[in-house]
């Protein structure tokens, strides 16, 4: 898997492009600096207390999932740096344009279980967060944040270089005998076309794996939640105009006839946004 620090190498935009397209997928490290890092650790913990108690702990495991933390931004602030990122915001202009939107930031907390105990589940299972081939047309980008260091026996994601792009889904000979797990320090970006398959490791470490995974898609398609009326018009204000448009705030849909029949400055889906 290719390797590049964004502190060493100048040129890591372009030598991370061309490990997209080429394998689908690479590893940037010295993206998240340390104090960075302690802030979201804390947040995540913070925010998966408020999670539980508006959704209920009930209805979380109903939903199958291990310690997936979604709508961080509603309860933490220091989640939205996480879209103002020069690296993150050079990566979307130079693949999905700079009109593409996120379509999800989703944190894990990763809990570790004794080897076995970790139940089968969607997340732990190979898939693609963009389940639709279009011909080689690139309509989803990843960049997953690693909070804590990435290893094996923590739970490190599995990834399959190469496997993007491709109509055909990976046998589970191919799929066991090329599948990496990502081995990276804490602070580094997992960047990958979201059409690659992969899936979550195995933690056995005796401690909790975070990490930070944010999806940006064209800014036509539906985000997994519609995070302007989720944060609510008055925080999405506050926020800098790049991060209001990666939310979806020039690409919200009409719900009346005075909402359409605006000026065109006031017009809730702008122009030239795809």
């Amino acid at each position: 898997m290719i390797r590049l620090d964004c502190r060493q190498h100048s040129n890591w935009l372009e030598r991370a492009l061309e490990a997209l397209e080429l394998h689908g997928c690479c590893v940037v490290e010295g993206v998240l600096h340390s104090q960075l890092l302690e802030e979201l650790r804390s947040a995540m913990y913070r925010a998966q207390e408020r999670i539980t108690i508006e959704v209920g702990r009930e209805r979380l495991e109903r939903a199958g999932e291990i310690g997936i933390l979604r709508l961080m931004l509603k309860f933490e602030p220091v989640f939205f740096r996480l879209l103002e990122l020069p690296e993150v915001l050079a990566l979307i202009d130079k693949t999905l344009s700079p009109t593409g939107v996120l379509h999800l930031q989703n944190g894990f907390i990763v809990p570790s279980l004794d080897a076995g105990a970790t139940p089968k589940l969607f997340q732990n299972s190979l898939h693609r967060d963009f389940p639709r081939y279009l011909n080689g047309y690139l309509a989803s980008v990843n960049t997953f944040f690693a909070i804590d260091c990435f290893r094996a026996n923590n739970g490190g994601t599995i990834l399959l270089p190469g496997s993007h792009q491709r109509a055909v889904t990976p046998s589970a000979v191919f799929s066991e005998s090329n599948g990496q797990a990502v081995e990276c320090e804490a602070g580094a970006m997992v960047v990958f076309d979201s059409t690659l398959w992969h899936a979550a490791g195995i933690n056995v470490s005796g401690r909790d794996r975070l990490g930070i995974n944010q999806q940006f898609t064209r800014p036509w398609i539906k985000q997994q939640i519609d995070y302007v009326r989720a944060l609510g018009d008055e925080s999405i204000r506050a926020q800098p105009p790049r991060t209001q448009q990666l939310l979806g705030w020039y690409t919200r849909v009409v719900t009346s006839l005075d909402e359409y029949y605006q000026a065109e400055d006031q017009r809730l889906y702008l122009r030239g946004q795809g």
